[in-house]
């Protein structure tokens, strides 16, 4: 729904992209938090798996569990991978599809709402005395 509200908004790309600049900075010092957190997390950092164990709640048998549980389960521990990989794809369809609409050709014929919205409805019409017979 928000990718939707989104799309709709009919926003000016050019006008964004003169001013995107000066956002470069902090976007890239965030863009390196995340990459320093993404690490830490995949390398394991400082972590202790004897504290994880120590902590950790034992896990209950499947066949005492609902179904739904007995699959997040699963999907959260044996297969967090593929769980992963698979959303991961999921985003980069969704950016795709973002990228290739709005993406504007040269010499494609586009409505430019705001020059409708604008136009002066005294001049938009135009009423001329036709001889019968002859056209315009």
């Amino acid at each position: 729904l928000f990718l939707f509200v989104v799309m709709m908004l009919d926003l000016d790309i050019g006008q964004m992209k003169k001013g995107a600049l000066k956002y470069a900075p902090f976007g890239l010092i965030i863009g390196l938090v995340l990459l320093a957190e993404l690490v830490i997390a995949v390398t394991g950092g400082a972590y202790q798996p004897e504290l994880a164990q120590s902590t950790a709640l034992p896990m209950q048998p499947l066949y005492e569990m609902s179904n739904i549980r007995a699959l997040g389960g699963v999907l959260y521990t044996r297969y967090i991978l593929f769980f992963q990989l698979a959303g991961l794809i999921l985003f980069v369809a969704m950016v795709g599809a973002i990228v290739l609409t709005l993406r504007h050709k040269e010499g494609l014929k586009r409505q430019s709402i705001a020059a409708q919205v604008a136009r002066n409805p005294s001049t938009a019409i135009e009423i001329r005395k036709v001889e019968s017979g002859r056209g315009i």
